[in-house]
C-alpha cells in the first residue's frame, strides 16, 4: 500500500466521525426547535435566564465552564455549538474560540506541572513520537492537528504538556486551528434561531474545507521531512 493510500485510510475514520458529529449537531438543531415550536423550549429561556442575560458575568461563566469541561475531556465542538445557540455566530465564535483556548492551556499546565510522570507513563509509546512531531515548528504543528479531526483533543493537550516543546507557540496555532471547527459549530449553532438550511449547510462545507486544508499542510509538512532526510542522507 502506497503511503498515499495509507494517509487517505487514516484520514478517512476521524473525517466520518467529525461528519458524524456534524449530524449529531444537526438533530440537535432539529429537536431544539420542536421544543420550541411545541412551547417546551420557549426563547431558548434557560439559557437567557443563566447565562445570556447575566451580561459579562455570563460571558466569563460561559468562557470559564467551557475551558474547565474541554480541559477535562468534554467535545469543545459541542461547546462552541452551545456558544453559537447562545450568543449568536460571531460573539458564539469568539467566546468558544476562548474557551477552547482556556481549556487546551489549562490541560497542557496541567501535565506539565502536576502530572508529568503519570501521563509520560500512561502514554509512554505516544510520548516520543508527539514530542518530535511538535518539535519542529510548534506552532504550525499544532496548527495541523487541529485543523485535523483526529484523535482526542484532551490526549494531544496532555502529550504536549509533557513534551519538550515551549508552551506559547503550543498555544498559539491551537487557537489558530480551533478557528474554523469553532466557527462550523457556533454557526451550527446559531442556525437553531433562525429557519436557514444554507445557514447549516455552509457549517457543512466549512467543516470540510478546513479538514482539506489540514490534510494539504500535513502532506506538505511529510514531504518536507522526506526532503529533509533524502537531503541528510546525500
Amino acid at each position: 500500500m502506497s503511503a498515499a493510500n495509507r494517509d487517505n485510510r487514516a484520514f478517512l475514520k476521524p473525517l466520518l466521525k467529525g461528519l458524524g458529529m456534524l449530524a449529531l449537531m444537526g438533530l440537535a438543531v432539529w429537536a431544539l426547535r420542536w421544543a420550541g415550536e411545541q412551547g417546551v423550549l420557549s426563547d431558548r429561556q434557560w439559557f437567557d435566564a443563566h447565562i445570556r442575560d447575566q451580561g459579562a458575568v455570563g460571558v466569563f461563566l460561559y468562557v470559564a465552564v467551557a475551558g474547565a469541561l474541554t480541559a477535562l475531556g468534554v467535545p469543545r465542538q459541542f461547546l462552541c455549538f452551545i456558544g453559537g445557540y447562545v450568543y449568536g455566530f460571531w460573539w458564539g465564535l469568539l467566546l468558544g474560540t476562548l474557551g477552547s483556548g482556556l481549556g487546551c492551556g489549562l490541560a497542557v499546565g496541567f501535565a506539565r506541572f502536576f502530572a508529568r510522570d503519570f501521563v509520560a507513563h500512561r502514554f509512554k509509546g505516544r510520548v516520543a513520537k508527539v514530542d518530535a512531531f511538535l518539535r519542529r515548528d510548534p506552532l504550525r504543528m499544532a496548527l495541523i492537528i487541529r485543523l485535523l479531526p483526529l484523535g482526542s483533543n484532551l490526549v494531544t493537550n496532555l502529550l504536549a504538556g509533557v513534551s519538550s516543546i515551549p508552551v506559547r507557540p503550543f498555544l498559539a496555532g491551537s487557537l489558530l486551528g480551533y478557528l474554523p471547527q469553532t466557527a462550523v459549530f457556533a454557526l451550527f449553532g446559531s442556525g437553531v434561531n433562525v429557519s436557514s438550511v444554507i445557514q447549516i449547510g455552509l457549517s457543512v462545507a466549512l467543516f470540510l474545507l478546513a479538514t482539506v486544508l489540514g490534510v494539504s499542510m500535513y502532506r506538505r509538512h511529510r514531504a518536507e521531512v522526506a526532503g529533509a532526510v533524502e537531503e541528510g542522507e546525500d
